[in-house]
């Protein structure tokens, strides 16, 4: 077993080339780290430096053992971290930004566990409609859509599939569309700024077919506000299918699913937090949350 000041002494040694250099780097006496750089020498077996001019260069064994001596003190050093974190108390304050479609329909209500689980915890969860940098450090970020270019790490969490949905009176008044092309005759409730945009939808046997949605007289910002407004008939509208087969579990016949054989885009949800060493409460509210995930959620292709 090797001792740990004798491996530090020695890689600050073939880094400085001086006994006297590294002796005040580490803090201690020129002796002292001579005497740990013979006791490792000892422990080898075989010389790992040797006098070059006035530098200390390194032997051939000295070279090839320097490699494994600094993995040997990054281990260390990793194993020290995660002991230390062990003893780091879950408490103080967290920072968790839900994006608004996900807050009611999941993140909220399941961060109330979390909560009970560590009472020494003060979480401020914050609702975004947009992902702005930069993020409160330490703080973890739960994402509906595309996150596009962050400085945070993206971990994706599943993709929710889409469909396409109506209130049954708004089909009684107006009749349901047979195919994608008939969906020009419709009023649409437009989720930012989509009925600007080119939708494919795709179809297991017929393929894709590119739409071009119809104009909308009602725009909405918030998920939420698109499916209550399709609810009150007033248009078509595309929804997330596990959303709209929960409303319809707590509100049944709320809600059509129409051309049930073709389905939009799908949408991912993403955890996204810094890189690098992260606060022990900040990972374990990260393990909780890829725990909590809805059960139908993990057969879901990229899930």
């Amino acid at each position: 077993m090797h001792d740990a000041d004798e491996l530090i002494a020695f890689a600050d040694v073939m880094a400085s080339g001086s006994l006297t250099l590294s002796a005040r780097r580490l803090g201690v006496a020129k002796s002292t780290l001579s005497r740990r750089l013979q006791q490792l020498e000892g422990r080898l077996g075989q010389p790992l430096m040797r006098r070059q001019s006035n530098r200390l260069a390194p032997t051939e064994a000295g070279r090839v053992f320097h490699d494994y001596c600094l993995r040997l003190i990054a281990l260390a050093e990793k194993g020290q971290q995660a002991l230390d974190e062990l003893r780091e108390d879950i408490s103080g304050g967290l920072t968790l930004e839900v994006h608004e479609a996900l807050a009611r329909c999941w993140v909220g209500p399941a961060i109330e566990e979390f909560m009970a689980r560590h009472p020494g915890l003060q979480l401020s969860l914050v609702t975004r409609e947009r992902l702005t940098d930069p993020r409160v450090d330490g703080s973890v970020v739960v994402w509906y859509g595309d996150a596009g270019n962050t400085a945070l790490r993206q971990e994706p969490v599943t993709r929710l599939e889409r469909g396409l949905y109506a209130h049954p009176d708004y089909l009684a008044r107006h009749g349901a569309p047979e195919h994608p092309r008939d969906l020009d005759g419709h009023a649409w409730i437009d989720l930012l700024g989509e009925a600007n945009q080119e939708l494919v939808l795709r179809h297991p046997r017929q393929g894709e077919y590119d739409v071009r949605l119809p104009g909308s007289r009602l725009r909405v910002d918030r998920l939420v506000l698109q499916s209550d407004a399709i609810v009150r008939g007033h248009g078509l509208g595309i929804l997330p299918i596990w959303m709209a087969e929960r409303r319809l579990a707590a509100h049944p016949g709320q809600l059509v699913r129409c051309l049930p054989a073709w389905e939009a885009p799908a949408v991912p949800i993403s955890l996204l937090y810094p890189h690098g060493h992260r606060p022990r409460k900040v990972t374990a509210l990260l393990e909780f949350l890829r725990a909590a995930r809805p059960a139908d959620w993990r057969a879901t292709p990229g899930g």
